[in-house]
């Protein structure tokens, strides 16, 4: 990120990450979490079983400071109390015999290292395996092995840690990274916002950030350069700028978006319940995309008309062994019945052979974006299919589901899953359990340009198309938005992009089949008239997008949308595409 300019009287507006709405205006507490100096040396072949006795101990000893956590985080309420039990539940998952443990084991023992030492090179090496990823949601689980990887360093080293138990009321929380068991247990009604050096929009951090409704930017470099306890400070969560030493102007500025935004927050609380139509009479379907299940709450609070994509990797990451189909059903029960009878879509695993568990052993892909992974993956380990997709027909019997595939791009792909789906329901009921009747829909992801550019053939193979307009974005351009040397070339209203989403859906409408758009230009209002003119009706999006996605359509018109988009269609700039839809935007 770069830092923006700093007038001479101080002030300083430094750039970071929004990742939940709001502004927070107060004090700056400096929050230090204790960094920990890890030691190391070598040691003896009969000091080993020592060593290693020191790491269970502090294994022990961790477990016990989460048991704790969690008694403590029982007082929340709503989403975030949900958020936290499930991710306090996976960090004693990690610490109960886990790659993570097993492998600090095993270094004691064959580098003949201290523990601290031995934990460290664990962590440092599981983090990198995260940061190859090409999954950004994926990629920040590595912030829960740095969490989880520094309770054990503390119990190693005796070091203490610093806790937000005290904090000055309306302070701005600053900090180089603050761990969400942390941030779970910050009192919104006290602290007025917080701001940190690390972390990113899909971290844990963020989430609960957004669960408790509280003001936060991240990745903020430079932040904790010149700032001072007492400082006053401006956290925008939406813009994601931290502003230093503000001068009365920029305070009474702050204050008065502050308000605007709160205005704006119950202006929007009140959209939520209204009917998601257009001002010329036409439905749009509104559901939202979730990560965890801890977001079902959200997502009905917001009005969401469904679940458009349940991502079911938080099922698979952290953990020692692969989970069985009654892990799996019983969660996936739980999220069909929050939806109360609304239809849930659950895409099936999307994740690389290198980042599943028990492939320790296996060669990691030169390019894992191209890899082995999603339903490639799924297709090669069918008994990992098999279990998911028996899972996921079990849920079905408590609510309408659909079967989503990541990265199809061949009807032959969707045929072949087919055909085990038609064997894993003829087993469900040889064993006389309830399972989803009729057999649920089963869908593509639309999300590479072969795939898109097949959208006929698919067409016949699948019965609903949804669009993932990130990865069609980046595999279109060949940009890793994660590359900040070339991110800004990641551009959704490139030509190419949208030629390839009107090819998806005039095939979809063609076969009459379902097609919606679960990417995040489905929640960004400035995209809403363009979606619903290339013909879409159905958007699912993260669900604190709901609310303005639905007061930006209810102000359109089709027949004008219709119109502009067809003029979008026949260009080829993007620049000229962006000014045409920013115009057309500005106007209504």
């Amino acid at each position: 990120m770069k830092r923006k300019s700093a007038p001479a009287d101080g002030e300083r507006v430094l750039a970071g990450l929004g990742v939940s709405a709001g502004i927070g205006i107060g004090p700056a507490h400096l929050h230090d979490g204790g960094t920990v100096a890890v030691p190391e040396y070598p040691i003896g072949a009969e000091q080993v079983p020592a060593e290693q006795k020191r790491l269970a101990d502090a294994v022990a000893a961790a477990r016990k400071q989460l048991v704790k956590l969690k008694t403590k985080a029982g007082a929340l309420h709503g989403p975030a109390a949900e958020e936290i039990g499930f991710l306090l539940e996976a960090y004693m998952q990690m610490l109960s015999g886990s790659r993570l443990v097993r492998g600090v084991e095993r270094r004691i023992g064959e580098n003949k290292i201290n523990a601290e030492a031995a934990v460290q090179a664990e962590i440092d090496a599981i983090v990198a395996g995260f940061a190859k990823m090409n999954d950004e949601y994926l990629a920040e689980r590595a912030a829960d092995i740095r969490e989880v990887g520094g309770r054990l360093l503390r119990q190693l080293t005796r070091s203490p840690y610093q806790s937000l138990k005290n904090l000055p009321e309306g302070a701005v929380l600053i900090a180089e990274d603050l761990s969400p068991a942390d941030t779970a247990l910050l009192d919104p009604k006290k602290v007025a916002g917080f701001a940190t050096v690390l972390g990113g929009p899909q971290g844990h951090t963020a989430i609960m950030a957004r669960s408790l409704g509280m003001p936060a930017a991240v990745g903020v470099t430079g932040l904790l350069e010149g700032v001072k306890a007492g400082d006053m400070v401006i956290v925008d969560g939406v813009r994601g700028e931290v502003t230093l030493s503000p001068t009365e102007a920029t305070l009474e500025a702050a204050r008065a978006r502050q308000e605007a935004l709160r205005q704006e927050q119950r202006l929007l609380q009140r959209v939520a319940k209204l009917p998601s139509v257009t001002r010329d009479g036409t439905e749009i379907v509104l559901e939202a995309n979730i990560e965890l299940p801890g977001e079902v709450e959200i997502a009905v609070a917001g009005a969401a008309q469904g679940i458009g994509l349940l991502r079911t990797e938080f099922l698979y990451m952290n953990r020692e062994k692969l989970p069985d189909e009654d892990e799996q059903y019983k969660m996936l029960r739980d999220i069909v019945r929050g939806m109360g009878g609304k239809p849930v879509t659950i895409r099936t695993l999307d994740i690389g052979n290198d980042k599943l568990v028990g492939s320790e052993g296996e060669s990691a892909a030169a390019n894992p974006a191209l890899g082995l992974r999603a339903v490639r993956l799924s297709l090669k380990k069918p008994e990992l299919l098999e279990t998911q997709l028996a899972a996921i027909m079990r849920a079905g019997a408590h609510g309408p589901v659909r079967i989503l595939l990541p990265m199809i791009a061949s009807a032959s792909e969707m045929k072949q899953v087919r055909a085990i789906l038609n064997q894993v329901r003829k087993r469900l009921k040889r064993r006389g359990v309830r399972y989803a009747k009729p057999t649920p829909p089963l869908g593509a992801m639309i999300e590479v340009p072969g795939a898109a550019l097949s959208a006929d053939a698919l067409a016949g193979a699948a019965d609903f198309f949804a669009l993932g307009t990130n990865d069609l974005t980046q595999y279109t351009l060949a940009i890793d938005r994660s590359d900040e040397q070339v991110a800004h070339l990641y551009n959704p209203l490139h030509p190419a992009v949208l030629r390839l989403i009107q090819f998806t859906v005039e095939a979809a409408l063609r076969a009459r089949i379902p097609v919606s758009v679960c990417g995040e230009m489905a929640g960004d209002p400035r995209f809403t008239p363009l979606l619903l003119g290339l013909g879409l009706r159905d958007l699912s999006m993260a669900p604190v997008h709901l609310s303005r996605v639905k007061q930006r359509l209810r102000a359109l018109d089709i027949g004008s949308a219709t119109r502009r988009a067809r003029t979008i269609m026949e260009q080829a700039d993007p620049v000229r595409i962006a000014a045409l839809l920013d115009d057309f935007n500005g106007g209504v």
